[in-house]
């Protein structure tokens, strides 16, 4: 019965491993992820900070391909060695991904007080060019999720760019798809999108924090499991009778 256990942990920390491989790639692509949302909306959320947990997470993901490799080795070659290495690792691994979770909530919770600061600034820079990044950072923005202005279409009054126009008129990413020869106009406001963008920025960098978060949560599980089932092997060896005699000769197991 006891060696049906060390077979059975075997079998899934060997199975763990493959998931770990699966994990790494799934981890990196969320970091990926993240780096590619945060740089369209790099102007509205200044703090590089935010970046932290992006970065740790492509390093965990990038660490669980080798752990995947030594666990899969020390597990088919019943290596002590090998096992606790593995163990070892996936304990360093577990306690960086629980400081990935503590930083993204840390961070989830000062994006809106960031976005707040920096909003107004960068509405204010709008210059209505494709030459000009926060220009293009801002017609990306209404464009994607749909909104116009910070609260709404009419903040856009109070920018440099709209009283130095004076065309009466706001940015035509503020137009909605169904609108054809939509100008911006003041005069037709049913033309614009009546939603302000800052909660919606805010939204979106919440939820992709929010991945980060739970990303790392799932897979800090998992990694427990597969610690678990390391440490059963481990066990299960040192009580093995014939581990403990080819040890006591001094042949390696």
């Amino acid at each position: 019965m006891g060696q049906c256990g060390v077979i059975s942990s075997k079998t899934v920390l060997v199975f763990l491993n493959l998931i770990f491989w699966a994990a790494a790639g799934i981890l990196c692509y969320i970091g990926a992820y993240v780096f590619i949302t945060y740089d369209d909306y790099d102007h509205f959320f200044e703090d590089i900070y935010t970046f932290i947990p992006a970065m740790v997470i492509i390093a965990v993901g990038t660490l669980l391909f080798v752990i995947g490799f030594i666990g899969c080795c020390a597990t088919v070659r019943e290596s002590r060695c090998g096992l606790v290495t593995f163990s070892a690792v996936l304990l360093l691994v577990f306690a960086t991904e629980v400081v990935v979770v503590v930083l993204g909530y840390i961070y989830r919770a000062k994006v809106e007080a960031v976005v707040n600061h920096s909003i107004q600034k960068v509405y204010n820079e709008y210059k209505g060019t494709n030459t000009d990044a926060p220009s293009r950072a801002i017609d990306y923005v209404q464009r994607q999720l749909h909104c116009c202005g910070i609260h709404n279409y009419s903040d856009w009054m109070n920018t440099h760019w709209f009283i130095e126009s004076k065309n009466n008129s706001v940015p035509v990413s503020c137009c909605k798809p169904s609108i054809s020869n939509c100008t911006g106009t003041l005069m037709r406001p049913g033309d614009l999108y009546p939603e302000g963008c800052e909660v919606l920025v805010v939204k979106k960098l919440k939820d992709i924090m929010l991945y980060v978060i739970l990303a790392a949560l799932t897979f800090a599980a998992i990694q427990m499991l597969g610690l678990l089932c390391a440490c059963v092997v481990l066990c299960r060896r040192g009580h093995d009778p014939a581990y403990e005699l080819l040890v006591s000769t001094g042949i390696d197991a």
